[in-house]
């Protein structure tokens, strides 16, 4: 019995810490998109939960254009950073790891490809502006340092890799498998946990690490629901049309004080399209577009120019949104169609709501002393000058300028305190004759 017990809990201490929190598994991130400042956040998270529920690995799910490369390198040292092994893949198939996603795709601890992904361009690109021939030589070595290290740690073809970042060079998933640029190619995760099952890999810091993944459930790292906001706003076409939403808004408020709730949203979803806009490289030419679209729309509420100074507006927008952001990558840049859809309705509210400031502006006032003049009324009694009248459904001291008969038609012409100052209504006496 004594024996028994011993060996029980031996079991028990040799059983993986792993085995409290359920079946073996592997903990899923995806990348798509654009890589940029929420992506390292989000893969950090999913890092720290994998560690912190002993699952078996980190699958790091690439479908990528690329990105930034200060997101990029942070991204990276998250993945060098992980208490357990992280596995990258290029999936589903018909995807990519271009550019700054080859990057990523290498520093996994084992890389993988589904059928019918490629990979690779990875030659560095200014984001603004053009780079002379030494600052673009000394990016372009930096980068080929650093993935040049990279491979070294993983044991993938440095020299091979280096070629996509020199030459722009990108391989298919069988190219990148034959010339050692990957471990597998797998169709799904399933595939690629059983492949990975056994293999020994060496992580950043030397240790050698033997992955037991067959079988492993996989766990789709779910977003919180603020990198759910960041990472929708990031999109350039959704910050555009937070923008400018918010600066209609603020224009309502501004045209109708004390709304409130219009000066409120506007300013908020100003700051959100604003914060979105300031991590992509702007140009500054579509921006003094942008600021010259709403000065024209201002100057409509000024001047009579039937529709030109709005119409310009209109344009100034449009082609301001397109050149917004100065980025290589499509994905990255403002959309004409996105542009002209916000554009248009955008100017035709704006015109909307100049027009009725410009009528309310010209209406008549009708309370007060100026809502008096002009007013018509008729004589109590006579004005030779003083007496008095009855205007507006109320009777007043009168003073005419002219004598007036009682009973005869009066108009308005000047209010002093109390007293009016009235003339004949010659319209009413042309009628009358």
């Amino acid at each position: 019995m004594r024996g028994m017990i011993w060996f029980a809990v031996a079991l028990a201490l040799a059983t993986p810490a792993r085995a409290a929190t359920g079946a073996p598994k592997a903990v899923e991130v995806d990348v798509d998109g654009m890589i940029h400042p929420i992506t390292v956040e989000i893969v950090g998270s999913a890092i720290a939960r994998a560690e912190a529920e002993h699952a078996d690995v980190v699958i790091v799910r690439l479908n990528t254009p690329g990105g930034l490369m200060d997101a990029m390198r942070e991204t990276i040292e998250k993945i060098a950073a992980s208490r357990i092994p992280v596995i990258t893949y290029v999936a589903p198939a018909g995807g990519r790891a271009a550019s700054a996603g080859f990057f990523i795709l290498e520093a996994g601890d084992l890389a993988a490809m589904a059928p019918g992904t490629n990979t690779g361009a990875a030659h560095p690109v200014q984001m603004t502006g053009e780079m002379d021939s030494v600052m673009k030589e000394k990016v372009e070595n930096d980068a080929a340092a650093y993935i040049r290290s990279i491979c070294a740690k993983r044991g993938h073809n440095g020299e091979l890799a280096e070629t996509a970042v020199r030459q722009s060079k990108s391989f298919t998933d069988r190219e990148a498998l034959d010339g050692h640029l990957i471990d597998l190619v797998a169709a799904n995760e399933a595939e690629l946990l059983k492949a990975a099952d056994g293999r020994t890999v060496t992580r950043f810091d030397g240790r050698t690490e033997t992955l037991h993944t067959a079988g492993d459930a996989v766990e789709v790292y779910d977003r919180s629901a603020r990198q759910k906001l960041i990472s929708a706003i990031a999109d350039p076409n959704i910050a555009f049309i937070l923008l400018i939403i918010g600066a209609l808004l603020i224009y309502v408020e501004f045209s109708s004080p004390g709304m409130i709730a219009p000066g409120v949203i506007g300013a908020i979803l100003l700051l959100l399209g604003l914060s979105a806009i300031s991590v992509l490289p702007i140009n500054w030419l579509g921006a003094a577009l942008l600021i010259l679209a709403f000065v024209l729309f201002a100057l409509e509420a000024k001047f009579t120019s039937h529709g030109v100074l709005g119409l310009g507006g209109a344009v100034a927008m449009v082609l301001g949104a397109v050149m917004l952001i100065n980025s290589p990558y499509p994905e990255m840049r403002i959309h004409f169609a996105t542009a002209l859809a916000v554009a248009l309705p955008f100017s035709i509210i704006t015109a909307l709501l100049v027009s009725l400031a410009v009528r309310a502006r010209r209406a008549k006032v009708e309370t007060g002393r100026e809502g008096m003049i002009g007013e018509t009324g008729s004589a109590l009694t006579a004005l030779e000058p003083a007496g008095k009248v009855f205007v507006h459904g109320e009777y007043w001291d009168a003073v005419a300028t002219q004598p007036v008969a009682a009973g005869a038609r009066v108009r308005v012409t000047g209010m002093e305190r109390l007293r009016l100052t009235v003339e004949p209504d010659s319209e009413a006496q042309e009628l009358r004759s």
